[in-house]
């Protein structure tokens, strides 16, 4: 992980002035996405769905290692800094590099949030929100659909 740590100051800074440069670029079209992922891993990353509270599979599961984006396999978060914030989904409290995570300034449904995106590839993450543990502050509000748990021993 990076050594920085993002608080929500840095967040808005990106959906204002634009967001990190990511290390590369992944691109498919909409057809070849809904060949590589399951009907609901796409309804979530490519059309911006959400799953139903305390419904996924990663909500719960606390085993040391990676997630990564289900869509093009960057690593995204940390098992390090993933907490129980009670929501129903897998939460974090940074991404495990700056640049690894896109944010849009969302105001569907009547409110305003910030929506966060795979950096690589674009896919529908979830939201981040100013309501984290210390010392970020932020609550990486993240579908599991749209993560792939890769653990430590596999990753050797």
């Amino acid at each position: 992980m990076d050594n920085k740590v993002l608080n929500w100051k840095d967040v808005i800074h990106y959906t204002v002035n634009g967001n990190p440069k990511p290390d590369k670029r992944v691109e498919k079209t909409e057809a070849e996405w809904q060949e590589i992922l399951t009907p609901e891993q796409f309804r979530i990353t490519r059309k911006k769905g959400t799953e139903r509270p305390h419904s996924g599979a990663l909500c719960s599961i606390y085993d040391t290692g990676r997630y990564n984006c289900v869509c093009c396999g960057t690593p995204l978060f940390d098992s390090t800094i993933k907490f129980n914030s009670g929501t129903g989904w897998p939460s974090f409290t940074q991404p495990i590099k700056e640049n690894a995570i896109k944010y849009i300034k969302d105001t569907s449904f009547g409110m305003t949030r910030v929506e966060v995106l795979c950096n690589t590839c674009d896919a529908h993450q979830g939201h981040v929100f100013p309501d984290g543990p210390e010392p970020s502050g932020l609550r990486y509000c993240i579908n599991s659909e749209a993560l792939s748990m890769e653990k430590e021993n596999d990753a050797q």
